[in-house]
């Protein structure tokens, strides 16, 4: 199932974002469709992405 794009604007922020950390835990992503990925590897990247949205949200909460 693909996810919609809430803000059509920041479809490409968002692809950038995920393809920053898929290199941070070492899984290669290409443009486009990556159904060659193991559901290991593509939950190390949403898990990636979650941890770096929490901490920016805590650091924001924070520094308010």
């Amino acid at each position: 199932m693909a996810s919609k794009t809430l803000v059509p604007e920041a479809k490409a922020a968002l692809n950038k974002f995920k393809m920053e950390a898929a290199s941070e835990v070492g899984v290669n992503l290409s443009q486009g469709y990556n159904g060659d990925l193991t559901a290991r590897q593509a939950g190390s990247v949403g898990g990636q992405m979650v941890k770096k949205m929490i901490r920016d949200a805590e650091n924001a909460m924070k520094n308010k």
